[in-house]
């Protein structure tokens, strides 16, 4: 009787202290009394009410989860299409896995929907990103998804899964997703291999192209820029020497008209100075001589002008 007087403070002692839970810094509880929420209590020390009555959820609200979708090269069979292969748009087959990366949300709502649905959220989360894989890879020929995939099909899965997972209340939150596998089936691989690397082949050469192209480009700026330097300093010496002669001529008319107001006959002393400079000129390259030593019998001998011959 004794024995029991002590044992059945110990065994409430016990009962009431299930109602005392630790929060630990990286996670947030979520207490429910009879089903119904009462708390999401932070990090810390919570008291509440005994087993049967509270129930405390914790979650780990700042843990990332890495949720593996579609194909597994190490557990592909033979038989049968493995999960993950999908069919493109122009009928042909693709092994896709992606990796999903995703956290338990921080508010209140997210907290409450991840405990009631956290059975589920992983499968929910998969099925929805293998079907809008598949999506992307149904609506894009092979070689488009084998080429643009990597980089595409993130991006694309990244603005709509969480869409997803919103509707579904699943209480998460996407971060990233990735893809983990993405090739042409074993039977095939080797073809699609061929042809990436003539692909490859081809935007080498397209590049080395445009290389010489914009090579050949620059030569041909160079080139034009050095002639319309060449043909501008070619102008502006013209422009200067035929400046040069205008003003000589100018000044040689104005002087001209000058001497013409002060003596009326020195046009024609002009006239046979500058003949004379002309005659000489003709004389001395063997053109011309004295009209008076070629005047004979029958007039002046026009014959005498012409180049001697060697």
């Amino acid at each position: 009787m004794l024995r029991l007087r002590y044992l059945l403070p110990l065994l409430l002692a016990a009962y009431l202290l299930t109602g005392v839970a630790q929060v630990r810094p990286e996670e947030r509880a979520v207490v429910r009394r009879f089903g119904a929420v009462v708390a999401r209590p932070g990090p810390g020390l919570w008291v509440g009410l005994p087993w049967g009555i509270d129930r405390v959820d914790r979650v780990p609200v700042r843990t990332a989860r890495q949720l593996r979708v579609g194909f597994d090269p190490e557990s592909a069979s033979d038989s049968g299409s493995p999960p993950g292969q999908f069919l493109t748009g122009d009928q042909n087959l693709v092994n896709v896995r992606v990796v999903v990366e995703y956290a338990v949300g921080e508010s209140d709502a997210d907290l409450d929907d991840y405990v009631l649905h956290r059975d589920r959220a992983d499968a929910v989360l998969a099925r929805a990103a293998e079907g809008l894989a598949a999506e992307w890879v149904g609506g894009r020929p092979v070689d488009e998804v084998l080429l643009t995939g990597n980089a595409a099909l993130p991006a694309w899965l990244a603005t709509r899964l969480p869409e997803r997972a919103a509707a579904a209340r699943l209480g998460v939150r996407v971060q990233r997703v990735s893809v983990g596998h993405l090739a042409a089936p074993e039977e095939v691989r080797a073809a699609f291999e061929a042809v990436n690397q003539a692909q490859t082949a081809i935007r080498t050469r397209e590049y080395e192209a445009r290389q010489e192209a914009d090579r050949r480009l620059r030569t041909a700026e160079a080139t034009r820029y050095r002639l319309e330097q060449e043909a501008a300093s070619t102008r502006e010496e013209r422009l200067r020497l035929a400046r040069a002669e205008a003003d000589s001529f100018t000044e040689r008319l104005a002087q001209y008209q000058r001497l013409k107001a002060a003596d009326p006959d020195v046009k024609v002393a002009i006239w046979w100075q500058e003949m004379g400079r002309t005659l000489a000129g003709l004389r001395g390259r063997g053109r011309i001589d004295a009209l008076d030593a070629h005047l004979g019998k029958d007039g002046l001998d026009v014959t005498q002008f012409l180049t001697p011959k060697k």
